[in-house]
């Protein structure tokens, strides 16, 4: 039987870099995005490209016909004004997810971030030396507050009407570190497949989770506890670019760029 999962932001930055991993025999990849979506090279019958916008309630209702699944990765990915981040990311969201209930989709996978949680410090580690994945929202920067928007508007829709909801807090998704930072908060492109093919698998009954998007990496400092409970298993670790990474002589755990999970958005002029 043929499996379908619905993909918004297809042609962004984190979907153009999953869309090759979670192709599969037996799967059908359905793409959605405003902008162009370029099929891929052994694409075949395995993708659907939609051109649309998920915020266009007709558009995504259709769109939405027939999946097993949603990844929702559609956004604006950093700061902005409000009205926008509310527009974009926050009323996209609801009406992807209303669209999801009235299809009767199952699963949905959300893109969330690090910034739902940006205040949150070394100083708040569990009693086995790492921040858990479900903290409550501290966000760092308006871009912060939508997306912990997001993450309630998941739990909602869970507990309303029995969607199981995976939340990621993605950090730095990118082929490799860039910076101090990214060697704590970096997620490989294999690790972000192999986490949202973790959330498209995890068992009965439907639940609600917000988990961290980070690697296993050696300076990370983010419980990957609760993804490994439905089976993610990075594979990955920035330390292994260390050496070529700006900034690392000057790595001090008490600059709060590295003290806080949200680093310098924390203190980023908001708006």
């Amino acid at each position: 039987m043929t499996e379908r999962i619905l993909i918004t932001g297809a042609a962004g930055r984190i979907g153009s870099a999953l869309r090759p991993l979670l192709a599969r025999p037996g799967r059908v990849l359905r793409l959605l995005d405003i902008n162009e979506v370029k099929p891929g090279e052994d694409s075949e019958d395995g993708e659907e490209i939609v051109t649309a916008s998920y915020a266009d309630p007709k558009a995504i209702n259709e769109a939405c016909e027939d999946v097993d699944a949603v990844v929702h990765l559609g956004g604006k990915p950093g700061e902005g004004t409000w009205e926008e981040l509310a527009e974009v990311n926050v009323e996209g969201t609801r009406q992807v997810l209303d669209a999801a209930v009235r299809q009767g989709v199952p699963r949905i996978v959300l893109a969330s971030s690090i910034h739902a949680a940006g205040f949150w410090t070394r100083d708040d580690l569990g009693p086995d030396g790492f921040l858990p994945a479900g903290v409550a929202p501290r966000p760092d920067t308006l871009y912060g507050v939508s997306k912990a928007a997001v993450e309630g508007l998941g739990s909602l829709y869970h507990s309303r009407f029995g969607i199981d909801v995976s939340c990621l807090r993605f950090g730095a998704y990118r082929a490799e570190p860039l910076s101090a930072v990214d060697l704590t908060v970096w997620i490989s492109h294999e690790d972000g497949a192999r986490l949202v093919e973790a959330c498209l698998a995890a068992p009965a009954p439907a639940a609600f989770r917000v988990l961290w998007g980070i690697s296993a990496n050696t300076r990370g400092w983010f419980s990957l506890a609760e993804g490994a409970a439905i089976g993610y298993r990075p594979e990955d670790d920035a330390e292994r670019f260390a050496p070529d990474v700006a900034g690392i002589e000057r790595f001090d755990w008490s600059d709060p760029v590295l003290h806080r999970v949200g680093g310098g958005f924390c203190a980023m002029p908001l708006g």
